[in-house]
């Protein structure tokens, strides 16, 4: 196990290159983990994090139920760079959807996240910039952002891609373009 998957087991938070953007990233069901990353980032707190996730069967996780209309769609999207918010009720996963009742999830393609989440858990990855600053390109971007308030850096070279799509998703399997 390497040692970055070792640190976000125990809690840590951390930047690495995701398949769209860097990404500040913790284990979404680290509550702590959470609102660390929401410190550092000077974000909103009314406002609920990307989380990533290795399979459909992560969703099952955080009480997420899929119709037939859902999954067939979801078939269509992922994996790859589309983010799909999903309804999401259940008062324990409160701190993640932030009283809105939905969760935004991307199953990403890159096999080397992929790997990494599926020893981890879901995590949840916001994109690795201060409020109001654009996404770091690279690592050293990232380091002036966040300095000695985040427990590792993981070196990915320069990644220049935009941010995710994001879908919501309807009940009927249609979709909403949100971004």
């Amino acid at each position: 196990m390497d040692e970055y998957v070792e640190k976000l087991r125990a809690g840590g938070i951390g930047v690495i290159p995701t398949d769209t953007v860097y990404g500040l990233v913790g284990s979404a069901f680290n509550p702590e983990a959470v609102e660390r990353i929401y410190a550092a980032k000077g974000r909103d707190t009314a406002k609920p994090f990307i989380i990533l996730i290795s399979s459909f069967k992560d969703l099952e996780r955080f009480g997420i139920e899929l119709s037939p209309s859902i999954t067939n769609t979801l078939d269509q999207l992922w994996p790859g760079p589309v983010t799909a918010v999903l309804p999401c009720s259940g008062e324990s996963m409160e701190y993640l959807h932030r009283g809105l009742r939905s969760l935004a999830f991307r199953f990403p393609k890159k096999q080397e996240l992929l790997s990494m989440i599926k020893e981890t858990g879901p995590l949840v990855a916001p994109s690795a910039n201060t409020e109001g600053m654009p996404p770091a390109k690279n690592i050293f971007q990232a380091r002036e952002y966040f300095g000695e308030t985040v427990d590792f850096y993981k070196n990915g070279g320069s990644v220049i891609s935009e941010p995710s799509t994001i879908v919501k998703i309807n009940q009927d399997g249609t979709i909403v373009k949100i971004r």
